[in-house]
Order: C-alpha cells, then structure tokens, then sequence
C-alpha cells in the first residue's frame, strides 16, 4: 500500500483531524473564501502584479534573486505566481519534501537542477539507461561546459566505482550523483541506500555529494527517494503527476535549502510553469492516488499475460521480481511501495517484427510519453532512445525487438484483446513469409 492511503498528515485549517494525502489534495494551501468562494483554486492569467507599496515591491524582487530573510510575494509570473506556488505545495506533500519547484517540462527540471549544481571541473556520476533525452543532455551537453560525466552500471560494486575515480583523478571533484529508477525503458533498478552511501563517502567537509533520482516510472506515489537518501527528486510531470497527456511539465522536490539554488536559476532560464499548467496539475494531483492505483491493478493482469505468451522472450515488470532475483528483489522490497504500471517486453523477432506488432494495435496507441489515463506502446530503440548510441544501446539492454507499454485505465480484458491483435499480426507474417 503507498504510503498516501496509510500516513496521515498532521491537522489541516481550521483545526481539522488528520487527513490523508488524497484528501488533502481538495483544499491544501486555498481558502474558497480569498476567491469569492470558489470550491477550485481560480487560474491567474496575469503577466505581472501590483505592489501596495513601493517598500513591498522591494522586498519581492530580493526573495526572488534568493536574497536570504526577504519575505517572497508575486511580482510577475516568470518568477512564481499563485498557482505554481499553491502546486508546488501540494506536490511537495505526496514527496514528503519541505520544498518544491515546478517547470515547463521534465527536462527543464532536470537541465535547471544540474546546471545549478555543476560546474567546469565537477564530475556527475550517473547510471544507465536513462531517459533519451537525459542521456544526451549528460553525455553530450555537459562536456561541452568541461563538466565530466562518468556512468557506472546499476550492480557495480562501491569500491571498482571509487577506484576509477582516483585512476582518473576525479575522486575529489565528484558533485552529484543522478540515476533514475526504475529505468527507462527496462525498468532496472539502483539501491538508493547504497548511491547514497557512495556519496558520503565521496563527499567532503566542505562538499556534500548530492544524490538525484529521476522518479518518473514509478511517480510520487510508489517510491520516495527522499526516505532513501536523495537530496533532490526530479519528475517529468507530464506523465503520472499530469496523467490527462494535456500538458508538459516537470519537478523537483527537497529540503528548502537544496532548492533554493534551483529555483533562483529558474528565474534567469525562465524555466517556471505558467498558470495554465499549474492550475491543470492541481486538478491532476486531486485523482492521482486513485489514476495510478488503478493502472497499476490492470498492469499486474496485463504482466502476466505476456510472461505466459509464447512470443515473448522475457517481460522486465517490477511485481515479477522474486527473492531468486537477489539485490534486484532486495532494492524493490526495500524502496517500492508498489510495481507500477510500466512494463518492457522483447517480442521474438527483431525490429520489423516488433514494427508489424505496434502497427497492429488499435486500442493502445503507438505514441511515446507513459502516465496518461490512455494506454501507450513504443519502440525505444526507435524512438525514445534514438539518440543514445547503437553501442550503449546494445549494452544497456534497449534491443531492437523491445517494446515499451505504459498501461491506463481502460479494462485490461480489452488491452490483452488489443495486444494479441499485434501477436497476430506478427504470426500471419511468419506464416506467409513460409
């Protein structure tokens, strides 16, 4: 059971009991009495603001720059507004975080967050896969600003990782550590107690090594990374914490003190979410318990349909992970609070068998992005991961005959009925190619 159903917060306004999470996504942080009643936080579409006085408008504009003891207010809404605020606020929540930052997409969150960590001369320790576009900003990006970025694989014991770093001389200049867990697209896990454990021991009296965790597979209701060591944990929110597939977003959620840095650059890159945005994640957050149980219920019954298939060589699904399976079994026992609905499956065949299949599909759509209330399929090598290299790409697992489900709130009867029309179609052709 997620933690949102079982942990009650401490009392809401007005002295009220305890509440659980989904309940307090109706009503934290707004007042229907400031907005002349409204039950639904209003949407401010409003460029800028006005200030009572000019001493306020002082003091607005040194909290936006993080000027440290400057009460913060609306100025105008590249800087913050109060949407984004009042979603921040309750994003935080679900993280159990003491802040958050919400951006116009995951990728923002991620690009602001690093750039405001690193420096020429710093080294990120990553592990893959990673998101395509992730893996591209850290391998291809980051070098060009003389930042290093060194990957180490998911079971690499502590001690070969620090040994290359003194071969290399970077032990002592290691900033950050970024992994994302579950994986995109193979959904391999990393042991978040053992990264931050590596981090300690790498970082100094003068440096603490921050570990970050993309948390977009399994979203702010089935894992927290924070209650494993994270300093900072990143999402694009466009997936499970949008979860309509009508907006692009992203997050990142911490201590205050971690955030601070982050949100002061995203007020130079302009990288905040708009009001539209914010006010279309608040009414996201208000179903999200109850969207992701629910997709996580079918995708257990659509797991299981293709681990008995014939023309499935092996499904990567979390709730499959037995104690045979030894640290992959112990990190999920030990981290999730649930498998999730992302599943990954390596048809028989190769990449046109596995074109034929999605070609076949009806119900499910042939798209990329996953969360949404609408069932998707894709082809990682092709598409997502196109821009990793075909050589990472064969080591890190991302096949050609791979493909990527991300299951919604249709009824699993008929997405099972949906994917044997692809199993069909990948049949007929090995009948007539005969």
């Amino acid at each position: 059971m997620a933690r949102a159903s079982s942990s009650p917060l401490p009392p809401d306004r007005k002295g009220s009991p305890k509440r659980h999470l989904e309940s307090r996504m109706m009503s934290h942080g707004y007042d229907p009495e400031t907005a002349s009643g409204a039950i639904k936080a209003p949407l401010y579409a409003t460029s800028t603001f006005a200030f009572p006085n000019a001493e306020t408008g002082k003091m607005r504009f040194a909290a936006a720059h993080g000027v440290a003891g400057a009460e913060p207010g609306a100025v105008y809404s590249r800087l913050g507004h109060p949407g984004l605020e009042l979603a921040e606020e309750r994003l935080r929540l679900w993280d159990d975080a003491e802040a958050c930052a919400i951006f116009h997409s995951g990728m923002s969150a991620i690009s602001t967050s690093l750039l405001a960590y690193l420096k020429p001369g710093d080294v990120l320790l990553f592990n893959g896969p990673l998101y395509g576009g992730t893996d591209h900003f850290i391998r291809h990006y980051l070098p060009e600003l003389g930042i290093h970025a060194l990957e180490f694989a998911s079971d690499e014991p502590e001690s070969a990782i620090r040994l290359r770093l003194r071969r290399t001389g970077l032990q002592n200049r290691v900033k950050m550590i970024f992994v994302e867990t579950p994986a995109n697209p193979t959904n391999e896990l990393t042991d978040l107690a053992a990264c931050r454990a590596l981090a300690d021991k790498l970082s100094r009296p003068d440096q603490r090594v921050l570990l970050a965790v993309d948390n977009t597979f399994l979203g702010p209701l089935w894992q927290h990374p924070l209650q494993h060591g994270a300093d900072l944990v990143l999402y694009s929110a466009t997936k499970y914490i949008g979860g309509h597939s009508d907006l692009i977003a992203g997050a990142a959620s911490g201590s205050a003190a971690v955030l601070q840095p982050i949100k002061t650059l995203r007020v130079y890159l302009g990288t905040a979410a708009d009001a539209w945005v914010s006010w279309l994640l608040l009414r996201s957050m208000e179903t999200l318990s109850v969207r992701m149980t629910r997709q996580a219920e079918s995708a257990a019954v659509v797991a299981e349909y293709l681990r008995q298939h014939e023309d499935v060589v092996q499904v990567r699904y979390l709730g499959f992970l037995e104690p045979a399976d030894g640290p992959a079994y112990t990190t999920y026992s030990n981290q999730c609070e649930g498998p999730g609905a992302m599943i990954s499956f390596y048809l028989q065949g190769a990449e046109e068998d596995a074109f034929r299949f999605l070609n076949a599909l009806d119900l499910i759509r042939l798209a990329v992005s996953l969360g949404g209330t609408e069932s998707l399929a894709e082809h990682p090598a092709t598409m997502t991961h196109s821009g990793v290299s075909p050589e990472d790409r064969e080591r890190l697992g991302i096949h050609s005959n791979l493909i990527r489900l991300s299951i919604g709130l249709e009824h699993p009867q008929d997405l099972i009925a949906d994917l044997e029309l692809g199993f069909a179609a990948v049949r007929q052709q090995l009948v007539t190619a005969r």
